[in-house]
């Protein structure tokens, strides 16, 4: 479960960042927070590795839930569009990183059966 945790923050790192990414082009003294959770993210994510969870998995949940925060935020805090085909797509990615979720925890029976 630890590794879970790690890979909360790893995305919300990620997604702080990025956020603040377009927010640096207003206000430079946001750069700061761009490095930094930059920084976070990657560390946050090298330590949910070596908690063990697959890189397939990890790397596939924070990239598709990284788009997912980004998108959904971006909307409230700049006020940018959501169309229903990008809500869609939203949906799409949501399903897809659970049917990646389903599967590894299938997979990992499968190993650890005699």
């Amino acid at each position: 479960m630890r590794s879970w945790g790690l890979l909360v923050a790893a995305v919300a790192s990620e997604v702080t960042a990025t956020l603040a990414l377009k927010g640096a082009l207003d206000r430079p003294v946001l750069y700061v927070v761009v490095v930094a959770g930059y920084l976070a993210a990657f560390t946050l994510l090298s330590l949910v590795f070596r908690a063990g969870m697959s890189l397939g998995v990890a790397y596939g949940i924070w990239a598709a839930l990284g788009v997912v925060g980004t998108a959904l935020l971006s909307a409230a805090v700049f006020g940018e569009a959501l169309t229903p085909a990008m809500l869609v797509g939203i949906a799409l990615v949501v399903a897809g990183v659970l049917a990646v979720e389903v599967g590894s925890h299938r997979a990992h029976r499968a190993e650890v059966a005699p």
